[in-house]
């Protein structure tokens, strides 16, 4: 017959037991230079990004079809995604959201909450704003600067 070893702990993984002891806490000096290497988008940087990605689309819309409202339809799909974005970013980077981790959680819950429902509003509120508004022209606009957030992770590098 085979003989079974006996562990302490039945549950436990030999790879985990040698992965735990090799593991070794930084010091606070490592983990500052650590966190100096490693660059953090910013949320300001990502929102003027999408601004500018909004304005751009809305130029090429209105140039390739020499059509005023489709140009002012895709600013407004551009606007839908930069305000509320404009809007969390503030209140992520106010002082109250980093007081703690409980705080941090709690604060983004409600900003992105916020943030879907004021582009809710501003979706519903199109048509009244937006003279023969292109429907197209705004969604294609909001998607491009919906996408810029992809790109934030690129910039991080590795």
């Amino acid at each position: 017959m085979s003989e079974r070893t006996v562990r302490s702990d039945p549950w436990a993984d030999d790879e985990s037991e040698e992965r735990n002891a090799a593991f070794k806490p930084l010091s606070r000096e490592d983990a500052l230079a650590l966190r100096s290497r490693i660059a953090a988008a910013s949320p300001w940087r990502v929102v003027g990004v999408q601004a500018v990605a909004g304005v751009v689309v809305a130029a090429l819309a209105w140039a390739i079809t020499g059509e005023r409202p489709v140009g002012l339809s895709a600013l407004y799909g551009a606007a839908v995604a930069v305000v509320p974005a404009a809007l969390m970013a503030r209140g992520m980077t106010s002082r109250f959201s980093s007081m703690s981790p409980g705080n941090s959680a709690v604060s983004f819950m409600l900003w992105e909450m916020l943030k879907i429902a004021v582009s809710v509003v501003m979706l519903m509120l199109a048509p009244q704003l937006v003279q023969s508004l292109s429907w197209l022209a705004l969604l294609a606009a909001l998607v491009v600067c919906l996408k810029v957030y992809w790109f934030a992770l690129l910039w991080r590098g590795r």
